[in-house]
């Protein structure tokens, strides 16, 4: 078995065991669990200091398992997946399956089908979306790189992946894309 399916399996193995991993994410360096696991979100948010009621997104990988989490999924949203060339969370009203604390104040919760093949291989294997957060203390700077993470948050993970930690490619946050009250799909930020 190689490098890379040991360490996709390891960080599957951890998250089906509810533990925080801290992995490189299709943007930047990020903690992340099962989306489904209420306890696992929770010990994700005491790690990063993070206060409850600000959601985190959850990645997927593909427009079925989007859907499992989507409460309302606009027509055009394929289309717009299939033409995306840059990581894209979209923002759209909360399903039952996701951890309620992954739920903003306004019933929504950030959804991104990731292209990435580790966190895609992650999730598929999974079978459940994976919560993406950045992996760093509230409030504090976004890791664009490992050797940005802060010793605290690499300590306290659960499980820290291997892959790309000498990776020094930097990345731009996610494109946001909002279901507005009209029933279309908004870029809020690009």
């Amino acid at each position: 078995m190689n490098r890379f399916q040991q360490e996709v399996d390891a960080a599957v193995d951890a998250l089906l065991l509810q533990q925080v991993i801290l992995y490189p994410t299709d943007t930047v360096w990020g903690v992340g669990c099962d989306a489904e696991a209420p306890p696992a979100v929770q010990a994700l948010y005491k790690l990063k200091g993070r206060e409850a009621g600000k959601p985190s997104i959850v990645l997927v990988a593909d427009l079925a398992m989007l859907k499992r989490y989507a409460a309302e999924v606009p027509p055009e949203l394929e289309a717009m997946l299939a033409a995306d060339t840059r990581p894209t969370t979209y923002i759209l009203p909360a399903g039952r399956a996701v951890a309620k604390e992954l739920v903003a104040p306004d019933g929504t919760v950030g959804l991104r089908v990731v292209k990435d093949e580790f966190c895609f291989k992650v999730v598929r294997r999974l079978g459940h979306g994976l919560v993406s957060t950045s992996a760093n203390k509230a409030g504090e700077p976004t890791p664009a790189v490992y050797a940005e993470v802060d010793a605290a948050i690499v300590r306290g993970a659960d499980h820290v992946v291997n892959w790309r930690q000498d990776d020094d490619t930097r990345t731009t946050p996610s494109r946001l894309v909002r279901l507005g009250d009209d029933g279309k799909l908004e870029v809020v930020r690009e």
